[in-house]
């Protein structure tokens, strides 16, 4: 086994993990960092693999944008009886991504080039962030199909609109392929969407007082209820004292 073009190897967890880590993500194909193997392919094994790889997480979460979440992960594995730590980080659809405290420059923006880790031109990082895919409601999959909208037909008769057949195409709650987007869950009679409301005793929520949590149904209804919570806490109160002399 060698380094190349998918393959990374460090001998120990370095300052230099992020930029690795980067260049797999801009790179077609993703890679893999193994920690524990220097550049000739030796072994040397990691000590205390739990705490590395905790540090791992925290480093690639932290310091790399944008975020990474669901894009790498990291295995535990052992080779010649030691214990050695796979880093599998795989292709983004944000690049560039970057080191977070260098921005999205040259110094922050690399790709994999050969064996090595190689810093983007700024050629590059404007043509990768003219073709990034934006991210919006409508272009989310919801994580559940099986959707209703009785809520939602509710709200329309309430603000005396008729709810017809086609008020979901009009709404724009569906993709291309007919399935529902993020927009349809967060509206739907039913989702895993929870909005907690807290009351604190003073201003420097120290004191907490009460919590209550909404949610988990139509946005709307969850929106009004809140509403309504909020005006039953902010109340006016006037303290009538006798006359001066």
């Amino acid at each position: 086994m060698q380094e190349n073009n998918r393959i990374e190897f460090k001998r120990e967890l370095n300052d230099r993990l992020e930029r690795a880590v980067v260049s797999f993500l801009n790179y077609a194909g993703g890679g893999e960092i193994l920690i524990g193997l220097d550049d000739d392919s030796t072994v040397y094994g990691v000590d205390d693999c739990d705490a590395v790889q905790l540090k791992i997480v925290d480093r690639i979460r932290n310091n790399i944008r944008p975020q990474t979440l669901g894009l790498f992960d990291i295995v535990h594995t052992k080779i010649d009886d030691k214990d050695v730590i796979r880093i599998i980080v795989s292709c983004g659809q944000q690049r560039p991504y970057y080191i977070r405290k260098f921005g999205m420059s040259e110094q922050g923006c690399f790709v994999r080039v050969g064996s090595s880790s190689q810093p983007m031109s700024e050629q590059m990082i404007e043509e990768l962030l003219s073709k990034r895919q934006q991210i919006t409601l409508q272009t989310m999959n919801s994580p559940r199909q099986n959707l209703n909208f009785k809520q939602l037909r509710i709200y329309y008769e309430e603000k005396n609109l008729e709810p017809t057949e086609q008020f979901i195409e009009s709404l724009d709650l569906r993709q291309s392929s007919g399935e529902y987007n993020y927009a349809a869950y967060l509206l739907a009679d039913e989702n895993g969407v929870s909005i907690k409301v807290a009351t604190y005793a003073g201003t420097d929520k120290v004191d907490l007082l009460e919590t209550r949590e909404y949610g988990n149904r139509c946005l709307i209804t969850a929106t009004t209820r809140i509403l309504d919570r909020l005006d039953s806490e902010n109340r006016t109160f006037a303290k009538i004292t006798a006359k001066s002399p």
